[in-house]
């Protein structure tokens, strides 16, 4: 314990932040008085560095090399300006945003500092700005390099630091460990010698006022612009930015969710402000059903994703990440738009039938749009987890707001026709078969039961999934794409893809079953068939009982089987509740004592300033501790 005091006061000596220094104090004292929590929170804190990886930096806030802070960013700035000097980008312009977190205007200001002190010219934003605004800076202003300060849909206590290139593209590996490697360099010497300059540039409301006018320039003159939408920002930063992108493209404003409309850290209304998560997306869901509106739009915290609900067959629900994302690529099809079409190979089959039936090639990726963005000659792009990329000449990445421009214009499009979304998905459904997909998430508190299930599951994989025989593939062996952590069980009409998540303490499950053309002509019933329930074996039904869902959403979600002692944060949608064999239930089990990352865990390790209202707001949430 000497020795972990000890780097504590060092690490105090060099913090130039007052609230992780008195943080930091409290642990001390209660370490040296014998307190258990604050003895494992500080050993938690000081364990080791936080990784830099291709997703940049991402963790909870506070003090040590573990955390998000102060000193933990100067030195990833100071470390990322030396890789690009070595990369000979020097003096060339950087662009940094940030969002609505905690501290995140103290770390992107700090970056400003640090790159102009090593030549470049950092273009900090004024204030918090959408992450795929500041993407779109990086070639509105010929930038070498962007980056935004954000933990994107991390709950509350988290912040991150995400790095982007010149070209606009995230960074893949080798660059990760490249830049890794100058952080550890700049962390083995004081912060003090780390320069700092004031010489940097604010943009103001250009930037916001060119991604604006460039974005509602994809709507041509001549497209339906009659509907209507409720929307929230799920307490985030893309509120005025989505609207002004719907009212400069001429269509109508939105009415909102003014619950989640200005930007807040606590996230007071949801446990996790992730549009996915369960109940996160019932305000708006409650508000469209009262006004009467044709759609759902939800951005995340930094409006990178986007996501919809609609009204199919009388009920609301939220489309998921694959429905959403067949309608916008194949109304790109239809529009015209040539060049490859790409998704992640945990996201749905459909996507590549699109692509084939009007001609136009597709590509398979890893999970993550630091590789969907990077395809050569992209058209469209996105993955399940509601990433959609519908403009890559302009933003490489993922953006919630022209995506939820596109939808709003198909919707319009439709309506004019007398026609829904969901008359669309049926529409598709009786074109190329029935794809219905689903996500099984698993959050732990110990990232080593992840490991440990993926090791079983390669070890014993079941040779058969609902009867039918599965190829199995570990992802790990590479091919045709590069090696990656993961499993794949595939079967004539059904595909199971497990990998851990690469931002969170997940365990994620991706669930597909397909039914032919011919068996999705009626696609209602041909839905209900996806949808049904298999009897669980007597031998573990007993494991089953209680493990229904026990927030208001039970009703949706329910759980055919266990995972052992890993707690489920969200399970099937009743739309695909899939039961799997009792094999791969005993492959991905753990029997490991575990418990889903709970609040007071998390809380913790958050700064001192916010956790009393986190506790609150989490107290209140509709969502059950599992």
């Amino acid at each position: 314990m000497n020795t972990l005091i000890d780097a504590a006061l060092t690490w105090r000596a060099q913090d130039p932040d007052a609230d992780t220094v008195a943080r930091l104090d409290e642990l001390i004292a209660g370490s040296e008085s014998g307190d258990s929590s604050a003895q494992a929170e500080l050993a938690s804190a000081f364990a080791g560095p936080l990784e830099f990886g291709t997703a940049g930096l991402r963790g909870p806030l506070g003090p040590g090399p573990a955390r998000m802070n102060r000193v933990v960013v100067t030195q990833a700035a100071a470390g990322f300006g030396r890789w690009l000097i070595a990369a000979g980008h020097q003096g060339g312009k950087v662009i940094v945003g940030y969002d609505a977190r905690y501290k995140s205007v103290d770390f992107a200001r700090d970056t400003a500092e640090v790159l102009a002190a090593q030549g470049f010219t950092p273009l900090l934003t004024e204030r918090v700005t959408p992450t795929p605004v500041v993407a779109f800076g990086i070639r509105e202003y010929g930038c070498v390099a962007g980056i935004v300060v954000t933990a994107s849909h991390n709950p509350a206590q988290d912040n991150g630091y995400k790095v982007y290139l010149g070209d606009g593209s995230q960074i893949v590996p080798p660059t990760d460990t490249e830049i890794a490697a100058r952080i550890v360099d700049v962390a083995a010497r004081p912060l003090s010698e780390v320069p700092r300059s004031d010489a940097y540039q604010l943009l103001g409301d250009e930037l916001v006022d060119a991604y604006v006018a460039h974005a509602a320039s994809l709507l041509p003159e001549s497209a339906p612009r009659q509907v209507s939408w409720a929307y929230t920002a799920m307490h985030g930063v893309g509120a005025r930015v989505i609207e002004a992108v719907a009212a400069a493209a001429g269509l109508p404003a939105p009415v909102v969710v003014r619950a989640q409309h200005d930007p807040d850290p606590d996230f007071p209304t949801v446990p996790f402000p992730n549009p996915e998560e369960p109940g996160a997306i019932d305000l708006a869901v409650a508000l469209a059903r009262e006004q009467g509106v044709d759609l759902v739009v939800a951005n995340d915290p930094d409006a990178d994703r986007c996501a919809a609900a609609v009204e199919i067959d009388g009920t609301w629900r939220m489309l998921t990440g694959d429905e959403l994302g067949s309608l916008l690529a194949e109304d790109a099809l239809r529009r015209g738009v040539t060049g490859v079409y790409a998704s992640s190979i945990v996201s749905s089959s459909l996507l590549p039938r699109l692509a084939a039936a009007y001609g136009q090639p597709y590509e398979a990726t890893l999970t993550g749009f630091k590789w969907i963005g990077r395809v050569p000659g992209l058209a469209f792009g996105y993955e399940e987890a509601i990433g959609y990329c519908c403009d890559p000449r302009a933003v490489p990445d993922k953006d919630g707001i022209t995506a939820g421009l596109r939808l709003l214009a198909l919707t319009a499009s439709l309506r004019a026709e007398g026609l829904t979304l969901a008359d669309r998905l049926d529409e598709i459904a009786r074109t190329y078969g029935l794809h219905t997909t689903a996500q099984l998430a698993v959050r732990v508190e110990e990232e080593s039961l992840i490991t440990d299930a993926m090791a079983r599951l390669r070890a014993n994989p079941p040779a058969t999934l609902l009867g039918e025989p599965v190829t199995v593939t570990d992802l790990a062996q590479g091919g045709d794409l590069p090696p990656t952590d993961g499993v794949r069980l595939e079967g004539e009409t059904l595909r199971v893809v497990v990998r851990p998540s690469g931002t969170e303490p997940k365990l994620k499950c991706y669930l597909e079953v397909r039914a032919t053309p011919e068996a999705s002509r009626d696609v209602r019933a041909a839905r209900s068939a996806a949808a049904a329930d298999a009897p669980a074996p007597d031998r573990w039904r007993d494991r089953v009982s209680g493990a229904r869902a026990r927030s208001h959403y039970s009703r949706m979600y329910s759980w055919p089987y266990s995972l052992g002692s890993i707690r489920p944060r969200s399970a099937f949608s009743a739309r695909c509740r899939l039961t799997l064999s009792e094999p791969l239930v005993r492959r991905v089990s753990t029997a490991a004592s575990a418990s889903e990352r709970s609040s007071s865990t998390r809380c913790c390790t958050a700064s001192r300033w916010r956790v009393g209202k986190l506790a609150s707001a989490r107290a209140a949430a509709p969502v059950a501790s599992a």
